[in-house]
């Protein structure tokens, strides 16, 4: 066997390959036939087989060296930091000590093997943890890769589930008052609840003129995955200001630091501002079309004639039943044995749609239905013409912008401890495999070799779970369907319905009854946005039913900051999105 702490690699060299540490050896089929001597006239055959697993021992070999140096080329790397969690947390991460941060970390096992992380115990806390490092770590010089596992073992509706990394804190800060004040350099990781659903990339950067910090947001940001397995968030800072964002291995977003496109807002100010000081002038009229002076209504113009008026021609359809009620007392309905007439009042039977209904065009008193009024023409308003005075809509003028600086890359402030503090409604949150690293070929390795074996056990779990007779949640095609949903959601033309759609996703995958009734919301969302595009003119306010207003969702973070607060907006408005599927009441026959 051959460990390397460092790496967090274990091999074993066994007659089936290379296996974890801690795996028992198999027994070499080899040495159980040189045990149990066979005839000669086996001999042959014998030889023939000891031949064949020779060459494949070699192979083996061959394989395992491979894995070996490439070990090696990790050790030569540089690992700037890694904390696997294979041991207890306690003595090398601290727990906060201020009094809001009640939630319980535990050292515990991932669900369904063995691998340890820390893990978030307990539901509707804030929690906080911190890890210094033993030296601060510079962002200004070459490539930075910051990465690490998060295991959502009971899905995530609302919480936060992001790191913190900090910056050197003032003199006479203490580890363990660490809280959602502690300044950081970037925070990065997932966070859900309601309409949100992103994996935030900020970061804070002291503007040159002014000495003030200004957070900066990555627009568009790649969504959470909704599933319960783990999943490794990679952040790759680069020499030349370019950002990428990848969620397994897999790149979800591309970003330039200094690019006012990728980042809200920009790093670097513009060149000019209105001036505060310019005011519009009295006589500024900024209407392009005035009501004509000299026009006159018509004397035809019948001002009061209604919008509709009773269809004449309209007939009694036949069969129409008018002597029966749309409904009726429910026949099978019984008054209660408690229901007390003095104090409940005089009992009722319930209602229920007449079956005599059914079948016949209409029931109860018919009435001729309405048509258009082809007299009607509404109030009468002097037609539009062009303004003589317009002069354009106001704007103050340009001057030159104050706090304009201009920079090659961001001047980041170094990054001195690791923290997680999070407000989350959710249970069972495991981190795990938290990286620092200067090369993206050790981010790499350690996601072939810590995460990704047990991803593919916990995805082959999930499978056997979906299949299994009486499985609660969607099928492994529902799963399917909102993963394609998901990266819908992300395409950057439908960002300003964003929230709303992963709403109405979100709540379809909590109640699969309703599934279709929101899928078909969705898609008609996009379909109008696209059709607007194709052929052009404003954008559209998409259709999208209003969800029940219900009581506002907790937020997973209590960030003090003006991002995090609009975050926690956003939150609030998590509704109930059925309402988007509700049937339609049956419409009344006498309308017909």
């Amino acid at each position: 066997m051959w460990h390397h702490r460092a790496s967090g690699i274990s091999l074993v060299l066994n007659s089936a390959g290379v296996v974890a540490s801690g795996e028992k050896l198999a027994s070499n089929p080899l040495q159980t036939s040189i045990r149990s001597r066979p005839p000669d006239s086996d001999r042959s055959s014998l030889v023939t087989v000891a031949g064949m697993m020779e060459g494949r021992r070699i192979r083996l070999l061959a394989r395992a060296l491979t894995v070996l140096l490439l070990s090696f080329q990790i050790c030569a790397s540089d690992v700037i930091f890694h904390e696997s969690f294979d041991e207890s947390f306690e003595g090398r991460w601290v727990v906060s000590e201020k009094e809001e941060y009640q939630g319980v970390w535990k050292h515990s096992k991932s669900e369904g093997h063995d691998d340890y992380g820390l893990l978030v115990s307990e539901k509707a806390r804030k929690y906080a943890i911190v890890k210094e490092l033993d030296d601060v770590v510079s962002l200004k010089d070459g490539t930075v890769v910051l990465q690490y596992e998060v295991r959502l073992q009971d899905g995530l509706e609302c919480g936060g589930a992001y790191l913190k990394y900090l910056r050197p804190q003032d003199a006479g800060w203490k580890v363990k008052e660490f809280d959602n004040e502690s300044p950081y350099t970037i925070m990065f990781g997932p966070d859900k609840c309601g309409a949100t659903n992103k994996v935030h990339f900020i970061f804070k950067h002291k503007n040159p003129k002014t000495g003030e910090y200004v957070e900066h947001h990555l627009k568009h940001p790649a969504s959470v995955p909704y599933d319960k397995l783990s999943h490794v968030y990679t952040a790759v800072l680069k020499p030349d200001n370019e950002l990428r964002i990848l969620i397994d291995g897999e790149e979800k977003k591309k970003a330039n630091f200094l690019s006012a496109e990728d980042f809200e807002p920009a790093l670097i100010p513009p060149k000019t501002i209105p001036d505060p000081d310019d005011k519009k002038p009295e006589d500024w009229d900024e209407r392009a079309k005035i009501p004509d002076s000299d026009a006159v209504k018509p004397d035809d113009w019948d001002e009061d004639a209604p919008m509709e008026i009773v269809d004449e021609d309209a007939v009694k359809p036949e069969g129409w039943l008018d002597d029966e009620p749309e409904e009726i007392d429910d026949p099978e309905a019984t008054k209660p044995e408690d229901w007390d007439d003095e104090e409940d009042g005089e009992w009722e039977a319930p209602k229920i749609d007449n079956p005599k209904c059914e079948t016949a065009p209409g029931c109860g008193e018919w009435k001729r239905p309405t048509k258009s009024n082809p007299a009607y023409k509404g109030k009468w308003h002097a037609p539009l013409i062009d303004n003589p005075n317009y002069k354009g809509i106001w704007k103050p003028q340009e001057i030159p912008n104050p706090d304009y600086f201009e920079l090659e890359r961001p001047n980041f402030e170094p990054i001195a401890a690791i923290g997680i503090e999070i407000w989350t409604m959710q249970d069972g949150i495991l981190f795990d495999n938290v990286l620092i690293a200067s090369d993206e070929k050790v981010a790499e390795s350690y996601r072939e070799t810590a995460w990704k074996p047990k991803f593919e056990v916990e995805k082959e779990k999930q499978k056997e779970e979906d299949k299994a007779p009486g499985s609660d949640g969607l099928s492994a095609i529902h799963k399917n369907v909102f993963d394609v949903l998901y990266k819908v959601a992300d395409v950057s033309f439908l960002e300003p319905y964003k929230p709303k759609i992963l709403e109405l996703i979100e709540k379809a995958e909590e109640k699969p009854n309703i599934a279709i009734g929101v899928l078909g919301s969705i898609v008609v969302v996009i379909l109008t946005v696209f059709f607007k595009i194709l052929f052009g003119g404003k954008k559209p306010v998409a259709n999208v039913p209003e969800p029940r207003r219900e009581a506002a969702a907790e937020t997973s973070n209590n960030q003090g900051s003006q991002g995090d607060k609009e975050d926690e907006d956003e939150k609030e408005d998590a509704g109930d999105a059925a309402a988007a599927a509700a049937p339609r009441k049956r419409p009344n026959r006498r309308e017909i």
